[in-house]
Formats: C-alpha cells, sequence, structure tokens
C-alpha cells in the first residue's frame, strides 16, 4: 500500500485514524530543516508533525481515488525513488571511502604548485603528429613560435596574436594544462605535446609571477570534498562506460559523464 504504517515497534510521534507518524521520519525532517538554518524548537517540530499528517491524509485521499496508479503519478513515484536511492549510495559512498590524509597532501602538492600567475602562448592542434612535427621546428628555432601559431593554431582568441594567452590563473585552465604550465621553466615549451579535451597543445611559458599557496590546515577540507568529487567523477564514468546507453534514433555509445 502507498500508506503504511509505523513498524510495530518503532516510536510514533503522532497518529492519523491510528495509522502512526514514526517519530524517526519527524527526527530526518527536522534534521533536514536544521541543516538550512532554522532552530530545533517545540514549534518546529509541531509544524513538521502537522505538515506530515495533513500529507498523510491528502495522500491516503489519492490512494481511495486511485491516483496512485495513474501513469504519470507511477512515473512520478519511480523517479522520486530513483533519485532518493541515488543520493543514497553517493552519502554512503562518502561515508565509507576514507579520504587519506596522504590524499589530500598528494592533491595540495598539485595546487601549490599552480599558486601565482602566467604568462604563455600556445599552439592546439587535432592531431598528436601534427603537434610533434611542431616541437620539432620549435627545437630547432624557439623564435617561430608566433609564426607558428599563427598558421597552424586552431585556437581563435589566440590564434591572432601568435598564441598569446597573457596573464592567467593556470587553475582557470583545464587540469592537463594548468599542471604543464605550472611545470615548465620560463622560455622553455613542452617537447611533449600536451593532450587535452580540445586537441594537442605546444605551450611556451614566457613569464609567471609564484605565489605562496595557502597553509595546508586551511584547505584541507576543501580538498578533502575535491578528492571525493574527483573519484565520485570518475566511478560514475566508469558506470556509464560499461553501460549500454542507447537513445532512440542514435547509435548506441557509452555516455560521459558531466
Amino acid at each position: 500500500d502507498a500508506i503504511k504504517t509505523a513498524p510495530s515497534k518503532e516510536p510514533v510521534a503522532a497518529t492519523v485514524n491510528g495509522v502512526g507518524i514514526p517519530a524517526s521520519t519527524v527526527e530526518l525532517m527536522v534534521k533536514e530543516r536544521t541543516a538550512q538554518g532554522q532552530p530545533d524548537s517545540p514549534e518546529l517540530r509541531k509544524a513538521i508533525i502537522d505538515n506530515l499528517a495533513m500529507q498523510h491524509l491528502v495522500a491516503a485521499e489519492a490512494v481511495k481515488k486511485g491516483v496512485d496508479k495513474q501513469p504519470e503519478t507511477q512515473r512520478q513515484l519511480e523517479l522520486v525513488r530513483q533519485s532518493i536511492l541515488a543520493n543514497a549510495f553517493v552519502a554512503d559512498y562518502v561515508k565509507n571511502t576514507p579520504v587519506t590524509d596522504e590524499m589530500l597532501k598528494a592533491e595540495y602538492d598539485k595546487v601549490a604548485a599552480l599558486a601565482g600567475e602566467f604568462k604563455a602562448r600556445h599552439i592546439l592542434v587535432k592531431e598528436e603528429a601534427e603537434a610533434k612535427a611542431i616541437v620539432a621546428e620549435l627545437q630547432k628555432d624557439v623564435t617561430k613560435f608566433a609564426a607558428l601559431a599563427k598558421e597552424k593554431s586552431m585556437d581563435p582568441g589566440s590564434k591572432v596574436n601568435g598564441g598569446d594567452l597573457g596573464w592567467f590563473d593556470p587553475r582557470s585552465m583545464v587540469p592537463e594544462f594548468g599542471a604543464a604550465v605550472s611545470k615548465l621553466e620560463k622560455g622553455k615549451f613542452t617537447e611533449v605535446p600536451v593532450k587535452t579535451q580540445f586537441g594537442y597543445h605546444v605551450i611556451l611559458l614566457e613569464d609567471s609571477k609564484k605565489a605562496e599557496a595557502p597553509p595546508f590546515e586551511a584547505v584541507k577540507e576543501q580538498l578533502k570534498q575535491q578528492v571525493q568529487r574527483t573519484n565520485l567523477t570518475k566511478m560514475f564514468d566508469e558506470m556509464k562506460a560499461k553501460a549500454k546507453i542507447e537513445i532512440a534514433g542514435q547509435p548506441a555509445a557509452p555516455a560521459v559523464a558531466k
């Protein structure tokens, strides 16, 4: 049935026409409200119980009239069920997948390396072979960088300026690009092309202004959340890669998590 009584051994906060509202349900609602900034109080608890009681009465009427059997209602119930299960899975994963200090320090080292501003040029091409050919030319004469960017780069924003990106925070770039820039010495370029979602980059570092990274303890919690997000994204990508997702009218292909 859509309307169920509380288990016989579970304490109830109230009953509606003899049907129990579990105390645990009220506690769950209180937890949600206090997380949003509302103070726990007798008034809040009474309002929650009143709302649950009215919701129960209206839902019971819906079941009497067979609304719960309507296709649209069934679809919405299933969507809500899936959403709750997905959120519960994520919460369980975060709770039971520890993030060690070693993992956080490794992430911190990456962040510390990106602290500051960099001035660089880049050449973006579609194929790795073309990027390697550009690297070979630059190894003979790095002063050709701007001319090669104007001739070959696929990036319209910087191409006209000889690949010049100006000053930028490497954290504003895609991770692979930012990491590659942070490892370059002034006047040097990436002799191994850098692959990103856009293609293959050859990057020349012209100047940099290093900055001191915030203390590890100050960003530890933020780093923990970042590592958890990265791990979740990786797991979701693996799930989708193994799944067969077919969109009507389109050939089946693995989806990519956003």
